[in-house]
């Protein structure tokens, strides 16, 4: 039986690129034949982003720039400081030369070469654009130069959804660039590339911040300490992973317990205890919710209709899918695809 639920320097010389790239999980292969025993791996594999805009920065002291909230990872990397970060939830905190910060969420925060610095905004500083989302900015200023690497990203489809949510809202410091050797050589290719666009630099650029943003993801996986229920646990799990990952690169398949449990190596009881266990709710409520996370992304940003949305994620018909959707949303496919906006402009990512 298929596995559904029981109810049937910021002088910033910023160079942003915007690319948009949907994941197609209807020409995914399927994952039940091949899951290698890293699931990260295969959560991270069709990792994408959607939006991308990235720059070098160099900031004459005194300067300060607000960064409003936004549905978007970010991240700030110090090259040289002084440089401080300001968040409501932990007040200023000081940056040091190879700290690197990334703030799942996209929240409200504002740096500045000190904390007593008044307050300021991107309209403080010259703006040059170069080309299509390219520009550079310029902060003048009397004190010692900060040179950082800002950047701000779009997942291009809700595969990591999960994990971005269990994320904390800041990510501070070497416990990143300091246990990630590839870090700094990797920003400072992306600033070479970016310095001197040739052609075929906007897609270098994309490929290179995917890169990043997933062994920054890698990176906190790793430093989190040991999780012992919930999605970290999961992926984790030499079993559960398996199945979760399976599910991630697959959503539309046919899921059954007895094919996830045999992905996991386990027996159905013993899958289906483990997988409530650790996650807080069966396997059919997860792809369930899954499932829909997705459709609200396709039917969003993709305007997909909705018989298509439906066809893609494993549904018989728009009928079935549509009473799943608004029982796990509260809303109907419907009035969601025609209230949500397309693709966002990223404003430089400030």
């Amino acid at each position: 039986m298929p596995l559904v639920e029981s109810r049937s320097s910021l002088v910033c010389r910023t160079i942003g690129i915007y690319i948009g790239e949907m994941s197609d999980y209807s020409s995914r292969p399927s994952s039940a034949h091949h899951i290698p025993m890293d699931a990260l791996s295969e959560v991270l594999q069709d990792f994408r982003l959607s939006g991308v805009n990235y720059g070098r920065c160099e900031l004459r002291h005194p300067w300060s720039i607000a960064f409003p909230e936004q549905p978007l990872l970010r991240f700030h990397f110090v090259g040289q400081g002084p440089c401080w970060i300001h968040t409501e939830a932990q007040g200023w905190q000081e940056l040091r030369d190879g700290d690197l910060v990334l703030l799942p969420q996209g929240i409200a925060h504002r740096l500045a070469s000190a904390p007593d610095v008044a307050g300021g905004s991107l309209d403080d500083c010259q703006v040059t654009k170069l080309g299509s989302n390219v520009c550079e900015v310029v902060r003048e200023g009397t004190g010692a130069t900060s040179t950082l690497f800002c950047g701000s990203m779009a997942l291009g489809a809700c595969a990591l959804n999960p994990l971005i949510t269990l994320m904390p809202p800041i990510i501070k410091g070497c416990d990143v660039a300091g246990n990630d050797p590839v870090v700094g050589p990797l920003l400072a290719a992306m600033t070479a590339e970016a310095a001197q666009p040739q052609m075929g630099s906007a897609t270098i650029l994309s490929r290179m911040a995917d890169l990043l943003t997933a062994r920054l993801i890698r990176c906190w996986v790793n430093c989190t300490g040991a999780s012992t229920t919930g999605w970290l646990a999961a992926i984790r799990d030499p079993h559960i992973g398996r199945a979760l990952a399976a599910m991630h690169r697959d959503p539309g398949h046919n899921w059954t317990l007895e094919s996830l449990a045999g992905l996991a190596g386990q027996s159905r009881s013993i899958f289906a205890e483990r997988f409530s266990a650790v996650l807080g709710e069966g396997a059919a409520r997860y792809l369930a919710r899954l499932r829909m996370q997705l459709a609200r992304e396709l039917l969003g940003q993709n305007g997909l209709s909705v018989a298509e949305v439906a066809t893609r994620l494993g549904y018989d018909s728009e009928a079935s899918f549509a009473r799943a959707f608004k029982r796990i949303t509260n809303v109907s496919p419907g009035v969601v695809r025609r209230t949500i906006p397309g693709r966002m402009d990223m404003n430089f990512g400030f």
